[in-house]
């Protein structure tokens, strides 16, 4: 059988014209489960934003050098591959409902602690579990709406969910600005985390509204007595589809943290922006982001999988470079400006591809530990980034460290190289 809504096909799909058909398509159920994990990835964007956002405060508030403040993103990510692992395994297991629910508590209630943390070693402990939540949101919820998505409009369905991310970004950007505004920083920070909270309300809708796939379901009664699906994906017919779609994720998300950690201290340290002036900046780049989310989902439907991430990995590189590198003077400020855009929309818009394609290329009864694996060994590999910047600029200066970052998407296209297209395909139970 296929996912509950491949059986459907709507008159323009078949004519291929662009459109919001994948929105209609999608039943009451599965309206509500694209909602609640549209509304996860953006609330979990939020939370994890405001770190970077905030990151130069909490570095004055604690006396911390910029590799210190670099190991705290980089732990917080090494940690969320953890999470995203324990996610799609749990997810195979106890349900992609149930994770999604867990994940967003975690992450809700260590980013409020942190906004209470006395030193920096508890921040770094309370950032670390926060990670956790971080990491398995995403695996939970791009697998629950693989599964409910028509296979002709999986790859749009899921570039909307991944355009909440953008959504998430939009608001931290807006209530850092804000509680900037008001307090000093050395209180803001603790203001933004502690916000941080609000994304526990999410669960209440999720428990209520929120039903698993019936494919999961399916395959769950099928395989019941099998073995771990984080064992079967090391196994002989999947190592291959493991490793290449681990260094696809490696790249991407080391390119993309690579700038977008560092992003808010790079426009004040190197540009010598101050908070109000940077928001423009930063305010292009999301609008970018989003706009390149939402188009890669269209892209993929139509180009397929491979192009488009070949298309994003080699853009993304090049644009990264050219910000980062740009002569340090107040009238290329300009040029920064109008290379936010192109920069956010495909340093983003890459991610995309990885609901759809990562759900494709591993079987049923090992869709949630490859999809958790792969994508988070990805994120614990571009976890190094953020610290292998800090302690370069300290030598290359930040810019110099930030340009060093583009050469992560050579590991995509090698990886693209040996995997394979699975433009349309259904998810058989």
């Amino acid at each position: 059988m296929a996912t509950e809504n491949s059986v459907e096909r709507t008159s323009n799909e078949k004519s291929g014209i662009v459109n919001l058909d994948w929105y209609r398509s999608l039943s009451g159920r599965s309206m509500h489960a694209f909602w609640a994990s549209s509304l996860g990835w953006a609330l979990d964007a939020f939370d994890y934003l405001v770190f970077s956002f905030t990151l130069t405060a909490i570095a004055i508030s604690f006396h911390l050098s910029a590799g210190q403040s670099g190991l705290i993103s980089t732990v917080t990510l090494l940690v969320s591959a953890i999470g995203g692992v324990l996610a799609g395994t749990l997810a195979d297991r106890i349900g992609r409902v149930r994770t999604l629910i867990l994940t967003v508590t975690v992450y809700a209630v260590f980013t409020f602690l942190s906004g209470l943390a006395p030193n920096y070693l508890w921040l770094l402990i309370f950032r670390s579990i926060q990670g956790l939540g971080f990491g398995g949101e995403w695996a939970a919820g791009a697998i629950l709406v693989a599964e409910i998505a028509n296979p002709v409009q999986r790859g749009r369905v899921l570039g909307m969910v991944q355009s909440s991310w953008a959504v998430g970004w939009g608001v931290a950007l807006i209530a850092y600005t804000i509680v900037f505004s008001f307090f000093p920083p050395e209180i803001g920070w603790r203001i933004l985390f502690c916000l941080g909270i609000l994304p526990a309300l999410l669960v209440l809708y999720i428990r209520r509204k929120v039903r698993e796939p019936e494919i999961f379901i399916e395959t769950r009664r099928a395989t019941r007595e099998g073995s771990s699906s984080l064992i079967q994906i090391f196994r002989p017919d999947l190592i291959r589809t493991t490793i290449l779609a681990s260094l696809l994720a490696f790249g991407a998300q080391g390119g993309y943290y690579a700038i977008f950690t560092w992003l808010p201290t790079f426009l004040k340290s190197v540009r010598h922006l101050t908070v109000l002036n940077s928001v423009p900046y930063i305010a292009v780049v999301i609008i970018g982001s989003f706009a390149g989310y939402v188009c890669s989902g269209y892209i993929n439907d139509w180009l397929g999988r491979k192009i488009t991430f070949g298309l994003y990995a080699v853009c993304s590189a090049i644009l990264i470079a050219a910000y980062a590198l740009l002569p340090a003077e107040a009238n290329s400020l300009w040029l920064l400006l109008v290379l936010g855009a192109p920069l956010g929309f495909f340093a983003s818009g890459i991610f995309s591809g990885f609901g759809s394609y990562l759900a494709e290329i591993y079987p049923n009864r090992a869709r949630g530990a490859g999809q958790g694996f792969t994508y988070n060994f990805g994120r614990a590999g571009g976890a190094v980034f953020p610290s292998i910047i800090g302690f370069l600029s300290a030598t290359i200066g930040l810019a110099g460290a930030v340009g060093f970052g583009a050469l992560a998407y050579a590991l995509c296209i090698v990886a693209l190289f040996f995997l394979p297209e699975t433009k349309g395909q259904p998810l058989e139970s």
